[in-house]
């Protein structure tokens, strides 16, 4: 059985995954920024309904960011110490690629969004590679009128898109330009990052805890960072 933890954001959650029943249980909640409080007390709560123990848990999968420092911090420290403590694999995914993983569909390219405050956004652009489904430029960290002046066709945008953001949206790249989900669907969840990790974890690979570090792409006091060199998309993320 696998716990999945994402802390990156106010958006946060928890899950319990295996390969055989699939998405067992699944916490999703909006967190006044006390991660540090709620969380461990929500993993024993959800582990206790689900009928599940902690020794049945084999793996832990820990959203990566972009995101927020402080919830990235208290996200990966806590699966670290439950990966070190209880001897489970560590399996890191960047939580950009968790917003995107369910719109593979989508017959647009598909931007997937997070909130990094100051009218500022984390996004990546994704589509059908010949890698697969990926991200198609390296995350970014921007306002949303310079996001949208990278437009060229017609993207669906998912993922913590507020109602300013849809209007600026529109107001910069126009309506054919910009294309919504209802916000029940473009949501980010735990359930994913589970599902991303699990097929991590059922092809044998894992995370050093030693080395599996959060992305920030801004340092803690909100200065931007310098842009990393490549798109990190599972295992070793760059810092």
């Amino acid at each position: 059985m696998l716990l999945a933890i994402d802390t990156s954001t106010k958006q946060a959650g928890i899950a319990l995954y295996d390969g055989a029943r699939g998405l067992i249980a699944e916490y999703n909640w909006h967190s006044a920024n006390r991660h540090t409080e709620e969380l461990l007390p929500l993993v024993a709560q959800m582990l206790a309904q689900a009928g599940a123990a902690p020794h049945e848990l084999r793996a832990v999968a820990v959203a990566l960011g972009p995101g927020s420092f402080t919830g990235l911090r208290v996200g990966v420290a806590a699966a670290k110490g439950l990966a070190l403590s209880r001897g489970l694999k560590l399996l890191g995914v960047p939580t950009l690629d968790v917003v995107a993983y369910p719109h593979q569909a989508q017959p647009v390219p598909v931007v997937a969004l997070l909130q990094a405050g100051r009218g500022r956004v984390y996004w990546a652009p994704y589509a059908h590679g010949p890698g697969g489904w990926a991200p198609q430029a390296p995350y970014a960290l921007s306002t949303i009128p310079v996001l949208a002046n990278t437009l060229t066709r017609a993207t669906a945008f998912v993922g913590e898109v507020t109602a300013a953001d849809r209007a600026t949206l529109i107001q910069w790249a126009g309506q054919p330009r910009a294309f919504f989900l209802a916000p029940a669907l473009a949501m980010r969840r735990a359930g994913y990052l589970a599902e991303l990790a699990w097929t991590r974890y059922a092809a044998g690979e894992a995370d050093d805890p030693t080395a599996l570090s959060p992305i920030y792409l801004q340092q803690p006091d909100g200065a931007q960072a310098a842009p990393a060199g490549a798109i990190p998309t599972g295992g070793q993320a760059a810092q």
